[in-house]
């Protein structure tokens, strides 16, 4: 058994768990969206949601995939009085995920948006929960500029807190730009961010929307993952969290992003049937 599938390993879930794991897997299976979780485990029991994401998360594994890393949702105040919640949230990264430099097919997505963020590589294990800034910032290789494509497996994105977690933080694909650079040379802070669909401008934003500091993003989930016996490890990477709000995504589209000290990124999505 490798060390991430044991990490992952648990107590047999609840009925409730498997029964909305059960439907969420079938939803990203069968490619059509499922409706709302939170009839099952209810629509504040984070600590289920986490369950539920973590159930699916070990099958996912048995079946061949492998973790690459974590993404952070709900780093914008905005979102999270939205949903009623005061922290972000968490989701796996696979590395079947990533889509660089490559079109994004149309298969495997439901009803994708697209946002751009600050992506971390890791160099160093993050595993003690008392970590600090310090900590994290002497952990991080690099950043890059990243476009995270995200999806809902619930019906018309109908979701509360609890669904969006169990879904695995609403994740999907991701695409990263290929200019590393030392955090010491960009303000990841005051950084702006620009990202445009075919020329036009349909998201800006700058680093301090990501909880004031993609920084402090960082923080929190590595002491997050800590406290719960799965780390953050060296080579693994880290999507921080949403500069600017999403923006749907249709077949055709092509997203390109800026991010001051960091550069551009490009997402291209496949054209659907009978598209020139």
């Amino acid at each position: 058994m490798s060390s991430v599938t044991s990490e992952l390993r648990g107590p047999v879930p609840s009925d409730a768990v498997a029964v909305a794991a059960d439907r969420l897997w079938t939803a990203h299976v069968s490619g059509k969206p499922c409706a709302p979780v939170r009839d099952v485990i209810g629509a504040t029991d984070v600590a289920t949601a986490y369950a539920v994401q973590e159930y699916n998360t070990r099958r996912w594994i048995d079946a061949g995939r492998r973790l690459a890393g974590r993404k952070i949702g709900l780093t914008a105040r905005s979102v999270q009085r939205q949903l009623g919640v005061a922290e972000p949230d968490y989701g796996m990264l696979f590395a079947d995920m990533a889509a660089d430099g490559e079109e994004i097919p149309a298969l495997g997505l439901l009803q994708p948006r697209v946002e751009g963020e600050v992506a971390f590589c890791l160099k160093r294990d993050l595993s003690d929960p008392r970590l600090t800034l310090v900590d994290v910032i002497g952990a991080i290789d690099y950043a890059l500029a990243a476009i995270e494509i995200v999806d809902s497996r619930i019906e018309g994105w109908d979701i509360k807190i609890t669904d969006t977690i169990a879904d695995n933080a609403s994740s999907a694909r991701y695409v990263l730009g290929h200019e590393p650079h030392a955090i010491r040379d960009v303000d990841l802070e005051l950084c702006g961010m620009v990202m445009e669909r075919r020329g036009e401008q349909v998201s800006f934003g700058a680093g301090a929307a990501c909880l004031g500091h993609p920084l402090n993003a960082t923080l929190w989930l590595a002491r997050k993952m800590a406290a719960a016996g799965r780390p953050l490890s060296a080579g693994d990477l880290v999507m921080s969290g949403a500069l600017g709000p999403m923006v749907a995504a249709r077949p055709g589209d092509i997203f390109d992003l800026k991010i001051n000290g960091l550069g551009s990124v490009r997402a291209a999505f496949a054209k659907g049937a009978g598209q020139q």
